[in-house]
C-alpha cells in the first residue's frame, strides 16, 4: 500500500474509532494537496476501509482572476468522484497590519466552520513541507512555544474536529501520488508571488536547507513537535493557575495573580485569552498588564491587549471588549401614538448592546426589570428619551432614603467605572427618570399595578 494511502487509513481508522460514523468535511482548493487528499479518503470509501459520509467544501475567496475556473474543476472533481460538494464564496477585505494571506486563511475556517451545525471532523491538505514553512514564518516574528508548534495534526474548529492527517507526509510524495494517479489539479498563481513570506520561504529558503540538510524537513517538524510539547505543559500549569485565580468567566482575582512569578503570570494571561480564542498578546501587552496591576487601589487601569481590555476593578481584572464612546447618543422614544398608549415599543440601542422593550400593558414578564418597580407616564407633551450621557445630578432613587448624585448611587450599586457609561437612562424632557435596569427614581415610581410601564432589556443573540 502507498505510504501516503496507508497514513491517511490509520489515521481515518483511528478516527473512526474515537469519533464513530461522523461526517468528513474537506477542505478542497483543487491544488494538488486537497487533491491527492480527496482521491485517496474516496479510494478508502469505495474500499469499504471506512463508511462516513464525506462531503467536500471548496472555498471561493474572489482573489484571483481565476476563482471561477477553479469552482468550476472543484464541481467537475467531485461529479466525477460522486461526492457532495458545497462552495462558499467569501469577501476578504484588506486590513492595516494584517496579511492578505492570514485574512484569506480566517475567512476560509470561518466558512469551514459555518458548513454544519452539528460536530464535524474537517480535514485539510496540510503536508510536512507546509509544517515547516509555518515553523519558520513563526520563528521569524519571534514566536513562542505556541506559535513554534506550527499546526498540530489535531485541534478544534468551533464545534468541529479540525484534522491534517498528511501532516508526516512530504511534497514530494504528495505529487509522486499525484502522478501515479494521473489526478489533475490546478495551480494557484500567486505561490509564485515571493512578495509573501511562505512564498519566499518555500521559493528561496528551504531548496537552500535541504541542498544543505537533506533531512530538514523531519528535523524542523521534530522541532514543531518538542515545542508542541512544551507548550501543552504550559498550558495544564495555566489550567491550575486560572482555578487558583479565576473570579468569574472573564474575571482574574488580583492578589491571586500577584503571588505568580512573571513568567507565571505571563502564560497565565495568554491562556485566559487563548480560552476565549481571543488573538494573542505581545509581550510588551502582557508585562503592561502585570505593571498596571501595582496602580494604588483607587485607579481604575485599562491596557488595551490585542483586540480586547484588562480592566481592573474592586480587586477583579476583567478582560472586555474595546467599547465604543456611545456618550453622544440619544433617541427620542414614541409611547403615544394619536393620543393612545403604543404597546411595547422597541428602541434599538448602539454598540450591540441589545433592544429595550417599552412594555406598558400590565402583564408582568420574567425579565431584569421585574426587581424594579413599574414606571409612571410622562405628562402631556413631555419628551421622552433616551441618552448614556448624565450631568451628575443629584436623584432619591426607589430603594434609598435621602438624595445622592448619580455618581455616587452608582458607586454604590458596585457597577464598574466602564459599565456606568453603558447604563442607558431614561429622561422625561430634561429629567432624570431612571437608569434602566438599576434603579427608578422615587418620583417617577408607579404603584398602581395597572398603570405605568416597565423597561425590559433584551440583550443581543449569543451575548449574557
Amino acid at each position: 500500500m502507498n505510504h501516503i494511502t496507508s497514513t491517511l487509513h490509520n489515521t481515518l481508522k483511528n478516527l473512526f474509532e474515537t469519533h464513530g460514523n461522523i461526517e468528513f468535511i474537506i477542505a478542497y482548493s483543487g491544488g494538488i494537496d486537497s487533491q491527492v487528499l480527496l482521491h485517496a479518503l474516496v479510494q478508502l470509501k469505495q474500499k469499504k476501509l471506512i463508511s462516513n459520509e464525506i462531503t467536500v467544501c471548496h472555498v471561493n475567496h474572489g482573489l484571483s482572476d481565476n476563482a471561477k475556473s477553479w469552482e468550476k474543476i472543484a464541481e467537475q472533481e467531485c461529479s466525477k468522484l460522486s461526492v457532495n460538494l458545497v462552495v462558499k464564496c467569501v469577501n476578504v477585505q484588506e486590513r492595516a497590519q494584517q496579511s492578505l494571506e492570514a485574512l484569506a486563511r480566517d475567512a476560509r475556517y470561518s466558512a469551514l466552520k459555518s458548513l454544519r451545525t452539528e460536530k464535524s471532523i474537517v480535514l485539510t491538505g496540510h503536508h510536512s513541507d507546509d509544517q515547516s514553512e509555518t515553523f519558520l514564518l513563526a520563528l521569524k516574528r519571534g514566536a513562542g512555544l505556541k506559535g513554534l508548534s506550527a499546526m498540530s495534526e489535531q485541534s478544534t474548529l468551533g464545534q468541529h474536529l479540525l484534522v491534517r492527517p498528511l501532516l508526516s507526509v512530504s511534497r514530494q510524495e504528495i505529487e509522486d501520488y499525484a502522478k501515479t494517479h494521473q489526478l489533475n489539479w490546478v495551480e494557484d498563481e500567486s505561490n509564485l508571488d515571493t512578495c509573501f513570506d511562505r512564498n519566499f520561504i518555500r521559493q528561496e529558503i528551504m531548496p537552500l536547507l535541504r541542498d544543505r540538510w537533506p533531512s530538514i524537513n523531519n528535523t524542523i517538524n521534530r522541532s514543531a513537535s518538542h515545542c508542541l510539547s512544551g507548550q501543552s505543559l504550559l498550558d495544564e500549569l495555566g489550567a491550575q493557575d486560572l482555578t487558583l485565580c479565576k473570579a468569574s468567566d472573564m474575571g482574574l482575582h488580583v492578589d491571586a495573580l500577584m503571588t505568580l512569578s512573571p513568567a507565571r503570570f505571563n502564560n497565565l494571561i495568554r491562556f485566559f485569552m487563548a480560552q476565549q480564542d481571543y488573538l494573542m498578546p505581545s509581550t510588551e501587552q502582557v508585562n503592561q498588564v502585570r505593571l498596571q496591576l501595582q496602580a494604588e487601589e483607587d485607579k481604575s487601569p485599562q491596557i488595551k491587549v490585542a483586540q480586547h481590555v484588562f480592566r481592573r476593578f474592586k480587586n477583579t481584572l476583567f478582560l472586555t471588549p474595546e467599547f465604543t464612546d456611545i456618550s453622544g447618543w440619544h433617541q427620542q422614544v414614541v409611547l403615544f401614538k394619536d393620543t393612545l398608549l403604543a404597546d411595547n415599543a422597541v428602541l434599538p440601542l448602539p454598540d450591540n448592546l441589545g433592544d429595550l422593550v417599552f412594555v406598558t400593558n400590565a402583564v408582568e414578564t420574567p425579565s431584569l426589570s421585574a426587581k424594579l418597580p413599574r414606571i409612571s407616564l410622562p405628562k402631556d407633551g413631555q419628551l421622552v428619551s433616551v441618552r448614556f450621557r448624565h450631568e451628575n445630578p443629584k436623584c432619591l432613587p426607589h430603594f434609598r432614603q435621602h438624595s445622592r448624585s448619580v455618581k455616587k448611587v452608582l458607586q454604590e450599586l458596585n457597577i464598574a467605572p466602564w459599565q456606568r457609561k453603558r447604563i442607558a437612562f431614561l429622561y422625561y424632557d430634561n429629567i432624570l427618570v431612571a437608569a434602566i435596569g438599576h434603579f427608578i427614581c422615587q418620583a417617577f415610581v408607579e404603584n398602581n399595578p395597572e398603570l405605568g410601564m416597565k423597561i425590559d432589556h433584551i440583550s443581543p443573540k449569543g451575548v449574557d
